[in-house]
């Protein structure tokens, strides 16, 4: 018996880079991408008269904090998040009554501070609150006056309609640059 020496085949490697061109394309396509969300808000217009009296204008705004701890605080004082939509609907629908709260609905606004601490699930419950006490409020005068919800109204057909209820109670509410504001 001699010794046979044999011959390892090689492997063909000329089609490996349209193989990986190919799985690269397929990853590619079926790959999702995360695209961060955020809150959809629009901004007022630009106003050109001057800001009224700040005495006046103190009564005018709710001033709502959410510290670091994620405490809620209206006006200075704790407030559980279940009450803030109805103190928020008060402060917008008071028309003068109580002297704590604003003058008409026209001139309200929402002042909403938080800190950079702040949890932003807490932000958002805080923010979802102070949008559907404006939503309420605007879907009751609609009701009194068209016999409608606000939230029902067709922006196609009733455009008249929506834009009235947009001026009784316009939405205004301020959100500043999250600062420091302390708190555990």
């Amino acid at each position: 018996m001699g010794s046979r020496r044999r011959d390892i085949p090689e492997i063909n490697a000329g089609s490996m880079a349209d193989i990986a061109f190919l799985l690269l394309v397929f990853f590619l396509v079926t790959t999702t991408m995360d695209i961060p969300t955020g809150l959809q808000v629009a901004l007022p217009p630009i106003s050109e008269e001057p800001p009224p009296d700040s005495k006046q204008r103190k009564r005018e705004v709710l001033e709502v904090l959410v510290n670091a701890g994620d405490q809620l605080l209206v006006e200075g004082a704790p407030l559980s998040i279940d009450r803030l939509r109805q103190k928020t609907m008060d402060h917008l629908t008071n028309e003068g009554k109580d002297p704590t709260l604003s003058t008409t609905s026209t001139k309200a606004v929402v002042s909403l501070k938080n800190d950079r601490g702040t949890s932003y699930d807490m932000y958002v419950q805080v923010y979802n609150e102070l949008t559907a006490a404006y939503n309420e409020v605007r879907d009751e005068y609609s009701m009194t006056e068209f016999g409608k919800e606000y939230s029902k109204l067709d922006p196609t057909r009733e455009k008249e309609k929506i834009k009235q209820v947009k001026a009784k109670y316009p939405k205004k509410l301020s959100e500043a640059e999250p600062v420091s504001l302390g708190g555990n």
